[in-house]
């Protein structure tokens, strides 16, 4: 392979001062290698699949509208492009497949979030080096990339114990994704550590989803009774706890007066509501920055080893717990004079 070709393809074995040279060179023509024809020579598009259902795409587009980003930043120092589509719970026929399978233009493949077994399974027998973010399926041996849930969950209800809460409620939904159902049995056995024993009535956990209206919904099951009631909520997300809010709102519950609530996930809305939502930090970002670097390492190196990371969460105190936050930047700026 030739010097030119070598710098061209980030490759070692280069003299840092002839690499140097080169690049000016390059940058001075304004050359930009065809991808066609990188991928005639080296049997690799150039392109990363990444892969959302309908569903998170039209209701969790904040969460995973950020993840998304993340793996386009990362993309841009591999030189690969990444490929969105969207697609249905579960595939059942050729012609449901997104065009880059059917063409054989990608290289890799993430799929961010639940999705059906059929999904994964497919691409497994298409030997296509696959990554999942935000979902595990246990059967499969598939690379992951997920959430520090329980730590979260637990931080969320050391938290609210040590504000004096102990009737602590728990809303959620999609029991069967993993990111849920860790923080349910997290909640549940942070109690018993306790020694407060969680309650039914404490607890909705049968929505379908975790939108906004299924927050509002589990808020009036919780709530319409007037004995009971919990002090403090935990939800499983900030969209359900967005819909909590608006439901107190409306039936003059204050916040955090009358009770406290807690999120997850940190999405950019919990900053819009008064009082603004504590949460839990996930860095959406650098998930998608992790995955990306972990799928070019397995692309590169042809590697079926599978590894499983998890990233690190914070919790956010904010107003909604009833907890004095940090000062926000312009109080702190105003009191400075």
């Amino acid at each position: 392979m030739s010097t030119v070709s070598l710098v061209i393809n980030n490759k070692p074995n280069v003299n840092p001062e002839t690499r140097r040279r080169v690049q000016a060179i390059i940058r001075e023509l304004g050359y930009h290698p065809q991808r066609s024809a990188r991928g005639l020579a080296s049997q690799l598009s150039g392109n990363i699949g990444f892969i959302l259902t309908d569903a998170h795409f039209s209701h969790a587009e904040p969460f995973y509208t950020k993840i998304f980003l993340g793996t386009e930043l990362e993309a841009r120092h591999h030189n690969y492009y990444v490929l969105l589509t969207t697609v249905g719970p579960t595939v059942n026929k050729t012609t449901e497949m997104p065009r880059f399978f059917l063409e054989h233009n990608v290289d890799g493949v993430i799929i961010a979030g639940k999705i059906g077994a059929s999904w994964v399974e497919y691409v497994h027998k298409e030997n296509i080096p696959t990554l999942l973010i935000d979902y595990e399926i246990p059967k499969l041996r598939v690379s992951t990339v997920t959430i520090d849930n329980r730590r979260g969950a637990h931080l969320v209800i050391e938290h609210l114990l040590k504000l004096g809460h102990t009737q602590i409620g728990f809303i959620g939904g999609d029991r069967h994704h993993p990111s849920i159902a860790a923080r349910y049995s997290t909640y549940c056995d942070s109690l018993r550590e306790a020694n407060i024993a969680p309650l039914e009535s404490w607890t909705s956990i049968n929505e379908s989803g975790t939108r906004v209206e299924n927050g509002y919904n589990a808020a009036k099951q919780l709530f319409a009774g007037l004995a009971g009631r919990p002090s403090a909520v935990f939800a499983a997300n900030d969209a359900m706890a967005l819909g909590c809010m608006k439901y107190f709102r409306e039936m003059k519950i204050r916040v955090p007066e009358d009770v406290a609530i807690v999120g997850f996930d940190n999405v950019e809305a919990g900053l819009l509501v008064e009082p603004r939502l504590t949460t839990v930090n996930v860095h959406r970002e650098e998930i998608g920055s992790l995955a990306v670097r972990r799928l070019v390492e397995m692309i590169r190196d042809r590697s079926d080893v599978i590894t499983r990371v998890t990233t690190p969460v914070e919790l956010v105190v904010r107003e909604s717990c009833g907890a004095r936050p940090a000062p926000r930047l312009e109080e702190v700026v105003h009191a400075m004079g």
